[in-house]
């Protein structure tokens, strides 16, 4: 992967974030993000996981039956994130 500066990486985190907030309270698939940023789904993974430990987004872990992904992950807006931008609207 080319380097990226941190400051590239935030503007991308900040569509990332913008994007789940247009579509609050649905929950997205990783790719679904990917292909909505344009962005490749491999980075775009690194950066989701790189917002959940800031405790911007959640994982979501399960479908709607209560059972696990096995593969993968949908994310959504943290309950903190999402009334911080509501906020701001």
């Amino acid at each position: 992967m080319p380097n990226v500066s941190q400051q590239k990486k935030d503007k991308i985190s900040e569509q990332i974030l913008h994007h789940l907030f247009s579509v609050a309270p649905q929950s997205l698939f990783t790719a679904e993000i990917a292909r909505e940023i344009a962005r490749d789904e491999e980075f775009t993974k690194y950066l989701l996981g790189e917002l959940k430990s800031q405790g911007l987004i959640a994982e979501v872990a399960k479908n709607g039956l209560g059972q696990d992904y096995l593969r993968r992950r949908r994310w959504r807006l943290s309950n903190l994130a999402f009334e911080a931008y509501s906020k701001q609207q």
